[in-house]
Parts: structure tokens; C-alpha cells; sequence
């Protein structure tokens, strides 16, 4: 290896240490010694290592956190429809309990040279994260955008659905049904969108139906995005009497409707229960399932323009574009029971 670099160095009219960070991806090399040290390791037929190879043009990567949940399958096909329109290939990595973790996905897609990536609802979604491992990206020269998710520790474009909103549509909705005890069956507290939800629940509840933010707040659960977990929810939230159950996705809302069922309680006759996302098929489900529709349309077409625009050099806003969600009534909520 040291006869390697120094043959290196010689070509390139630099040190050995220089050659080593460049090979290693130190930083603190200068473009132009980069470059002189890459053409050295060409001339010679040494073979680049991964993450100093060309990157494969228009391939791009997208990154889910499951696919069991439909809106990330839905999502993940807006995107990669969006850009093969491009001309580009989309690559889609997903993880599963107990297979890769994003940050090993991650790697395995940089290592196979794509120019760029997008990531659904990833680990800049958790507040408990280290945003580093997306600073090495910036390292390595990959450009990328973040879905669902916020963090002011990381210099990219961010685009999200409005969920502050999203919760002022739902109990705007039930409570101009006269429902007065409004339960809300969220995801883990250390997730972004979780934390926004919340904050737009308990102001919709000080604005809809005069509570304090301690009255509101005692009727959230925090629980799994599962079917299971809205189940769970809702079981605690009826024994608190609550007349409606705002999920943080349909998932959970299917759980919620499933316990109340289970207790002899009809939806939306004795329970009104309202979804988010608006997952293909939920139409169809019995009762039809009122929810909040995530614009997938728009948050994947934003998510690939503000990608291509820093693929050709043009870098788009590193901000958030926050889009803004709607209220799709069907036939899980009705006027509250009379007690």
C-alpha cells in the first residue's frame, strides 16, 4: 500500500498523506489537489474506492422507513414516476424490522454511484438523531431531500405536509358534528410531525371547543403507527369518554374503529373516527374512512424539482416547503351521540 501512494503522489506531484486523505475522504483537501490525485489513481489502473467513483448520472435514490404502510409505497411511486418523466431511474430502498437500517441503505446507494436521494419520512424526522450522518452526504457530494421531517441542523430542502392544519381540519370537523370530547391517538413524541400535530390538535382544541391546553392534552395518546396501536389508543381514550378519535394515520384509525366495534360501539353512530393520509383502498373500507388526505401529488413532484435543481447546479431554497393537506368527509364520523 505505501509503495501504492507514494507511485501516486510521484504522478500527482503531491505527499503521501495527501493521497491517504483523499482515499479516505478526509476533508481539508483542495479541489484541485483532489482532482490531480483522482487522474493519478486512473492513469496508474488503480481502482477508485466506492465513494470516490464517478456518480452514475440521473440515478436516484429514495429511501422509505416500511412499506407496510400504504402511503409510502404511494408516495415512493409519485416520486419515481416524476422522475423517470426526467429521464431518470429511480432506485428504492426500504427498510424492515430487523433488515438494513437507513444509514446502511444509505451507504450501499452511494456506493452504487447515485446522483442524488430522497428520503420519506427518515431518521431527520427524529428529534433524538444524530443529523451528522446527513453532513457526510454533503461530504461525499450527494445531493438530496428530506419528506416529512424537519431539522435546522441540516442544510438541504425539506418538504412536508402541513400537519399543524391538518389537526385544526379534523376537530374544526368534529366539532361542528357537536362532538365536545375529542380523543387524539398519535406516533412516538420524539418525531417531528408528531410534535406538529399535537401542537395543531391542542390549538384547535383551545379554538374549536374552548379547552385548555391541559384538558386537551390529557386526552392524546402516544402510541405506535400500527394498526395494533391505534387499537390500543382508542381503548384508552373511549375509557376517558371520549365521542371521536383523531388518528395520526389510517392505519391507527382502522385500530380505532376496530376497538370500538369490539366494545359494541358503532362507527359513526356511537364513535366518530377520522384517519390521515388517505391511503389508496381506504375509501373502501366499512364505514368508508373519513380523513386527512396527504398531498402525495404535490410533496413528491416539489420533492424532485427541488432535487433536480440541485442536481444542475441551481440549489433550491434549504428551507421547507410546507404544503398544505385536506379534509376528505366519508363515513366514519356523524353528529355526536346523544347522551
Amino acid at each position: 500500500m505505501s509503495a501504492r501512494l507514494a507511485d501516486i503522489a510521484a504522478a500527482a506531484g503531491v505527499s503521501k498523506a495527501t493521497v491517504s486523505r483523499v482515499i479516505n475522504g478526509t476533508r481539508g483537501v483542495a479541489s484541485e489537489t483532489r482532482a490531480s490525485v483522482l487522474a493519478a489513481l486512473d492513469d496508474l489502473g488503480y481502482e477508485r474506492p466506492a465513494r470516490l467513483r464517478p456518480r452514475a448520472k440521473n440515478l436516484v435514490g429514495i429511501i422509505t422507513p416500511e412499506l407496510d404502510n400504504p402511503i409510502f409505497p404511494a408516495m415512493a411511486q409519485v416520486i419515481g414516476q416524476a422522475l423517470t418523466r426526467l429521464g431518470c431511474t429511480p432506485v428504492l430502498a426500504a427498510q424492515s424490522p430487523g433488515g438494513s437500517t437507513e444509514d446502511e441503505l444509505t451507504e450501499m446507494l452511494v456506493d452504487r454511484g447515485v446522483s442524488g436521494m430522497i428520503f420519506l419520512s427518515g431518521l431527520h424526522a427524529d428529534t433524538t438523531a444524530d443529523p451528522a450522518r446527513y453532513g457526510r452526504l454533503h461530504e461525499q457530494d450527494v445531493p438530496f431531500v428530506l419528506v416529512n421531517g424537519f431539522s435546522p441542523a441540516i442544510s438541504a430542502p425539506f418538504v412536508s405536509c402541513d400537519d399543524r392544519s391538518a389537526m385544526e381540519l379534523a376537530v374544526t370537523h368534529l366539532a361542528a358534528l357537536g362532538h365536545t370530547r375529542i380523543g387524539l391517538a398519535l406516533g412516538p413524541a420524539r418525531f417531528v410531525p408528531v410534535q406538529r400535530k399535537l401542537e395543531g390538535f391542542v390549538r384547535a382544541a383551545q379554538r374549536r371547543l374552548g379547552q385548555s391546553a391541559d384538558e386537551s392534552a390529557r386526552l392524546v395518546r402516544h402510541t405506535l403507527f400500527t394498526l395494533e396501536g391505534g387499537q390500543a389508543a382508542a381503548a384508552e381514550l373511549l375509557d376517558e369518554g371520549c365521542t371521536a378519535v383523531v388518528c395520526a394515520s389510517d392505519m391507527m384509525a382502522l385500530g380505532a374503529v376496530r376497538c370500538a366495534r369490539q366494545r359494541g360501539l358503532a362507527v359513526p353512530e356511537d364513535v366518530s373516527v377520522t384517519g390521515f393520509d388517505d391511503s389508496p383502498l381506504i375509501a373502501f373500507t366499512d364505514p368508508p374512512l373519513t380523513t386527512i388526505r396527504q398531498p402525495v401529488r404535490t410533496i413528491g413532484q416539489v420533492a424532485v424539482e427541488a432535487l433536480m435543481e440541485e442536481l444542475t447546479g441551481t440549489p433550491a431554497p434549504h428551507t421547507e416547503f410546507v404544503i398544505m393537506p385536506e379534509l376528505v368527509v366519508r363515513g366514519s364520523t356523524a353528529a355526536a351521540p346523544r347522551r
